[in-house]
């Protein structure tokens, strides 16, 4: 159920596939003779320095992916050097995962209808510190998943015969959710007005979030946080350059992971019209079919500041824990490193569109 949820997209899943295979049919130019020591992945993002310029993406029910999940994976992207993105509908809290790193994280909002359960979430992440918000503008309405419904998918499983089968093949994963107490949505259970068991992804989404969302909440929410800004969900010149408008401080080129409308383009299509038309006036992110360090490059390549991965880290989540996760950005950081040397460059932040061979895909 929760594989099945990370690993498909809406509909025909075309965009889904879109995102992976546009970014592998980019050809590398590879140069030779040159010098390649002192060579460093290193990125500043928002003014905060990383180890390579990406972030983990948010990503909703990634304490079902093993327990507290969300914890071990701000953990192992801290340990890193990247920065951890907490999803609205997280299994931990913002609470748990403060509690959890040192450092400080970045929260992803969705903007519910119950604007005061919003405002308090937007405070909730500025007491536990967090450096930027980040608003998905692209889920006014849920795309249909069909391996979700299909799965009936929902926080904890129901126990129906299909699932209890399921489980009993998955021991570890049912002891470590039997040794936590976070089994549901942290940011929400509780804390909203009259939902206090939501057991039911879509009935969540059905009674809370915002038809009428504008950029007239984008201004408001500008107006109550004091920190950076992030909207999420761009796939449009025209969109991007109300995002700048609005007063963010970044945006991220996405179609939340061809999720949400199928038959949209690839981000890495979307990319380079939105780069060009809005310049250096604000900073460009890129999140959508980031499996290694080579769509990594790509990205940068095309005028992302940096990327954000969800997909790459939750395998490594699912599999391994902590040290899943770690394995993952190891690896993701090492292929980075390697490909940016074959295409003759020692910084990433020198990368440009020289390396591609041929144009951007259109």
């Amino acid at each position: 159920m929760f594989y099945d949820y990370a690993d498909s997209g809406s509909w025909t899943e075309s965009t889904y596939r879109s995102n992976e295979s546009d970014l592998a049919a980019m050809r590398l130019r590879q140069r030779v003779a040159v010098n390649l020591e002192s060579r460093t992945t290193a990125a500043t993002i928002l003014g905060e320095p990383f180890s390579m310029p990406l972030a983990l993406a948010p990503v909703g029910l990634t304490g079902m992916m093993h327990a507290d999940g969300e914890m071990l994976a701000a953990r192992a992207a801290h340990a890193a050097g990247v920065q951890f993105t907490l999803s609205t509908l997280s299994i931990c809290s913002i609470e748990d995962v403060a509690s959890a790193v040192a450092r400080p994280f970045w929260f992803q909002l969705y903007v519910m209808r119950d604007r005061g359960f919003v405002e308090a979430l937007v405070k909730r992440a500025e007491e536990a510190g967090c450096s930027a918000l980040v608003v998905t503008l692209d889920l006014q309405v849920l795309g249909q998943r069909h391996k979700d419904i299909k799965n009936g998918l929902s926080t904890p499983p129901k126990p129906t015969l299909v699932n209890l089968l399921n489980l009993a093949t998955k021991p570890a994963w049912c002891l470590g959710m039997l040794g936590t107490r976070r089994r549901s949505f942290g940011n929400v259970v509780g804390h909203v007005r009259g939902v206090e068991d939501v057991t039911s992804l879509s009935d969540w989404v059905g009674q809370q979030f915002d038809l009428t969302l504008s950029w007239d909440d984008v201004a408001w929410l500008r107006s109550i946080w004091p920190r950076k800004l992030i909207l999420k969900g761009i796939l449009d010149p025209e969109d991007a350059r109300l995002a700048v408008a609005s007063g963010a401080d970044a945006l991220v080129v996405s179609n939340h992971g061809g999720r949400q409308l199928d038959g949209a383009p690839s981000t890495i299509r979307a990319l380079p019209a939105i780069v060009d038309e809005v310049g250096s006036a604000i900073e460009v992110l890129m999140d959508g079919g980031i499996r290694s360090g080579q769509d990594v490059l790509k990205a940068v390549a095309s005028g992302a500041k940096a990327v954000l991965a969800g997909r790459a880290a939750v395998y490594g989540l699912g599999a391994g824990g902590e040290a899943g996760v770690s394995k993952a950005l190891a690896l993701i950081r090492n292929e980075l490193d390697l490909t940016m040397a074959f295409c003759g460059h020692t910084d990433i932040g020198q990368v440009g569109r020289d390396v591609l061979l041929g144009d951007p895909p259109q």
